[in-house]
Order: C-alpha cells, then structure tokens, then sequence
C-alpha cells in the first residue's frame, strides 16, 4: 500500500475515536475536578482503543492534553492542583496517534452555571470556525481559509490571536502549511491539495489578542486577562471540499 492509501484510513478511524474522546471529557468535567483527573481519563480512553496519545511525543511536553481556564488559551498544563471552579470556561485540547498519523482537536466550554454571554463568546468561536472550515477546498488558499476566520471575529469585536496557527498534521503532529487566525498576506501562496490534512484551529479572545507566556514555560494567556477560547478540527481534503476527520456522529 502506499502512504496515503494507509494514511487516510488510518486518519478516519482516529478521528473518530478523538472525536469521541473529546465527547466524553466534555460531559467527563465538573466542578471541583482536578486537571490531573481530567487528564487520566484522557489517555485511559485513547488507550482503551488501542491508540497513544500525541503530545507527550512533543518534546519536553509529558501530558496527553493541555487544558485551560478562563484567560488561558493554549498549552496549559494539566496540574494535579488545577481544579474546575463552578462558572469557569474549560478548554481542552488533545490529540492521538493511530498506525503512526497523528490528528488534533480542541473544544472550549462552560461548566455550570452557564451564563449567556460566555455561550454567545463560544458560539461565535464555532461560527468563526465553521466559515473557516467551508472555504477548504483544492486549490483554495491558506488566506481565504484565515479570512474567513477572522472576520468573524472582528465583526463582534473579538480579539484574533495571531501569535499561534493552525497547522499542517498527519504524519506530524505540526506539519505545514501553517493556517493563522488572521489574513497574512504571504499565505496567499499556500494552496490546498487533494489527500492533505491539516488542523483548523480558531483561537481568540473577549479583549485584547496578544498572548503572555507564563513562567512554566508553555500555557499561554491573554495579556488583559480577557477570556479565550479555542476550537479545532482536524481536515482531510478531498476533492469536492472537505471532510472533517474529528466531527462527532
């Protein structure tokens, strides 16, 4: 067999699994929990199907997720003294490996008691995403897919990070072509092909879109303590558009 006739079995059946698996932490998480719980279950159900977890192979990186609350956006460590406070905004953030191809999802959601701003903030993150999504297709541009994004978010006065991107995955879990949340002129170049996959990430937030560092070295947070959010779908082109590989049933 050759590689991409092995690669996007193999990608279908993960994403789905992954899928699943963010389902079931979604409806997993409550008040009082632990990111280290959340965590355990993770990599408890990506091995009971017979897959690894993908970022513990990122270097330095040990966890099978990254999870956030609140101002923080991206790459939070999942600590044993982390616990869900009743209100918070949950991210999550993980991704497997099945018969060597790795896939990336994200979810951002409120535990209770759910106000209506927060759910209208994360609503407007899954639109933002969506329009994203329906611009792939093959000979489609990075920038169109980025565009659309973005002007979703501008439209409600939300922030768009543009510090970090989506990207490329499959083989890797970063791969090119890199996908950001704004238009960056030079994407225009960066065509999408047939059999590609990649991970469409939109990543945002209620204030200001610049994003801090904090001194753990990876968790990135909003530099006005503003709210964020992220949602992520890994994306197999095909040749009519698209198939979302980590879309749940």
């Amino acid at each position: 067999m050759t590689n991409q006739s092995k690669k996007i079995p193999a990608m279908i059946e993960g994403g789905k699994v992954l899928a699943q698996v963010r389902s079931q932490l979604k409806e997993f998480t409550r008040v009082g929990m632990s990111f280290a719980t959340i965590e355990s279950r993770a990599t408890s159900l990506i091995e009971r199907a017979g897959m690894k977890p993908s970022f513990s192979t990122v270097p330095g990186y040990h966890w099978t997720t990254c999870i956030m609350r609140n101002d923080e956006l991206c790459h939070g460590i999942p600590d044993k003294h982390k616990k869900v406070v009743a209100g918070d905004l949950i991210t999550i953030d993980l991704g497997l490996i099945n018969h060597g191809y790795h896939l990336d999802t994200t979810t951002s959601f409120q535990v209770a008691p759910k106000t209506e701003k927060i759910q209208e903030f994360l609503n407007l993150g899954r639109k933002s995403l969506r329009k994203a999504i329906n611009k792939v297709k093959p000979g489609a541009t990075v920038y169109q897919v980025s565009q659309a994004m973005e002007r979703v978010l501008l439209r409600h006065d939300l922030g768009a990070v543009y510090q970090l991107t989506g990207h490329g995955v499959g083989e890797e879990l970063h791969m090119d072509p890199m996908i950001p949340c704004v238009a960056v002129p030079e994407s225009k170049k960066e065509k999408f092909f047939v059999g590609q996959t990649i991970a469409i990430e939109v990543m945002y937030s209620a204030g200001d879109p610049e994003m801090v560092l904090a001194a753990d070295g990876w968790t990135y947070s909003s530099i006005d303590h503003s709210l964020t959010a992220m949602f992520e779908e890994s994306i197999l082109v095909t040749a009519n558009g698209y198939q979302i590989l980590t879309k749940t049933d």
